[in-house]
Parts: C-alpha cells; sequence; structure tokens
C-alpha cells in the first residue's frame, strides 16, 4: 500500500450534482402522503413540481410546501453517475425506451456509492495495516461495480455486497470506538454503550455521555440528544428522522451520512463530522 492511497480517493463522487442528474429523484422514487409529502407520488412517475430543465419548481420553499421528505433525500451522487456515466448525457425524456432503466438503476447506484462512502470512513480511520489492506481491496472492487454496463448493474447482488463489507466495517467500528477515551474501573479501555438494533424511539439522551457508542441499524426517532457527548460513536444504518442534536457533539463519529443528519434536528452549537455539513433547515427551526 503507498503511504498516500487513503488521501487519494476523491470524495467529491459523494456529492450530488443536480446539475448533471435529469431529476432521476423526482421521478424514480416513490412516496405517500404523511409529514414528510402532501401527496402520493408512484416510483417512475415524474413530481409535479419537476420543470422541463429537470429543476424542482418551489425548491427554495420545499419544507413551506409539504415536501420536507425532498430536503431529507441525498443521492451520494449516484444520479449524475447514472445519469452521465451510464446513460451518456441523454436524459430519460429524450429517450423514453431507456426510463424505467434508468429509474431502477438509481436506488442500485445509490446503495453502492453508500457502501464506497462507508469503506472511504473506514479507510480514513483504520490503523490496522492487514486490515486497511482489505479494505482498500473492497473498495476497489465495488468502484469497479459503479462503471459497469445497466444490464450488469441490474443484476448486482446488493446484500453480498453489503455482508461482504460489513465484518471489515465492523472492524474498523471497535478500533473507533476503543479509542474514545473511555476507560472501566480497571483502567482498560472499552467501548461506549451498545444500542445496536434498539428501539430507542423518543428516548431521552439529554446531557448523557454516549461516546463511543453503536446505534448500528437503532431506531433514533425523535429521541432527544440535546447537549449529549456522542463523539467517536458508530450510525451505521441508524434511523435519526427528527432525533434532536441540539447540542450535541457528533465529531468523530462513522458511518454518518449526510442524509441521517438532514433527517434530524439540530442548531448552530451541533458538532457533525468535518465532511457533513449543517442543514439549512436547522436554522430556520
Amino acid at each position: 500500500m503507498h503511504a498516500n492511497q487513503k488521501d487519494a480517493y476523491d470524495s467529491t463522487i459523494f456529492q450530488a450534482d443536480c446539475a448533471n442528474c435529469f431529476g432521476l429523484c423526482c421521478v424514480a422514487l416513490a412516496f405517500s402522503a404523511s409529514a414528510d409529502f402532501p401527496v402520493d407520488k408512484a416510483g417512475g412517475v415524474p413530481c409535479r413540481n419537476l420543470n422541463e430543465d429537470f429543476r424542482c419548481s418551489i425548491h427554495r420553499n420545499l419544507r413551506l410546501s409539504g415536501y420536507s421528505g425532498c430536503t431529507v433525500f441525498d443521492c451520494l451522487g449516484a444520479g449524475q453517475k447514472v445519469s452521465q456515466q451510464i446513460f451518456g448525457g441523454l436524459s430519460w425524456r429524450d429517450d423514453p425506451e431507456s426510463a424505467q432503466k434508468m429509474f431502477q438503476l438509481l436506488p442500485v447506484m445509490q446503495q453502492l456509492q453508500e457502501m464506497l462512502l462507508y469503506l472511504t470512513q473506514a479507510i480514513e480511520r483504520c490503523k490496522n495495516l492487514e486490515l486497511l489492506n482489505a479494505l482498500l481491496k473492497s473498495r476497489d472492487a465495488v468502484a469497479e461495480v459503479t462503471f459497469a454496463s445497466a444490464e450488469e448493474l441490474l443484476a448486482v447482488d446488493l446484500p453480498e455486497y453489503r455482508m461482504d463489507i460489513n465484518h471489515l466495517l465492523s472492524q474498523v467500528s471497535e478500533e473507533v470506538r476503543l479509542a474514545s477515551g473511555r476507560f472501566n474501573k480497571r483502567n482498560n479501555r472499552k467501548k461506549g454503550p451498545h444500542y445496536q438494533g434498539a428501539d430507542l424511539i423518543g428516548a431521552k439522551f439529554q446531557r448523557r455521555n454516549l461516546t463511543g457508542s453503536t446505534f448500528r441499524g437503532a431506531y433514533l426517532i425523535g429521541a432527544d440528544f440535546r447537549n449529549a457527548d456522542m463523539r467517536n460513536s458508530d450510525f451505521i444504518g441508524a434511523d435519526m428522522r427528527d432525533a434532536d442534536l441540539s447540542g450535541a457533539d457528533l465529531t468523530g463519529s462513522i458511518y454518518l451520512t449526510q442524509m441521517q443528519v438532514n433527517s434530524a434536528k439540530g442548531d448552530d452549537q451541533t458538532k457533525v463530522p468535518a465532511l457533513l455539513s449543517k442543514p439549512a433547515h436547522w436554522k430556520a427551526e
């Protein structure tokens, strides 16, 4: 492994570039009337707010118009990959025969991008050389798949890929959480609280020391984490809708995505990992 391989990966591939996408998330994905959307929309049907130029006609007022779900979604760069890389910049309007295939590919590419993001985060935090090499190899393999043809991508066994990388991600999570600075009575390092897969809907954790915790796959909907210390915690697959992170410190957290942060509540005092940003709607709320 070369010394610069950790830093050589272009993290901008995880940033949505809507100008180079054909509004795929506004067409491919389905949603139902709820607190997040005011109406029902079937998958493969263009949203009524999508303009001919693939821009949203109410983009600046999505939350006020009842489309808060749109402000949460993040394709992790899958939209432009499908639009430009796989279909060569030819839109579903210009090539109706490719439309359904294009819509089917968006969630597939998004999940592959998510795997790449997790692997990249793991590589950045990994201290074990043998494990690091395995992570780099896995990332290369997943990255190669994202350049496959449409037919090959639709045949990808996503659960198998997730299973293959999960044990690697778990090992890095152990490293990160053990290095969080928590100590037990014998002065040995220990990981923080274990909440993997837990139902913590509406739970109260205000001002709690949760450093080095695992929230993998946990339901954190509406949980109160105000002013909690959540540094170096694992959030892979956690449902953070409406969790209150006001004043919470999530510095150094691993496997946390922008979409999870977008779905939560927070304020100017909330601390998030360096590669993530505080949603604009936090200030409005």
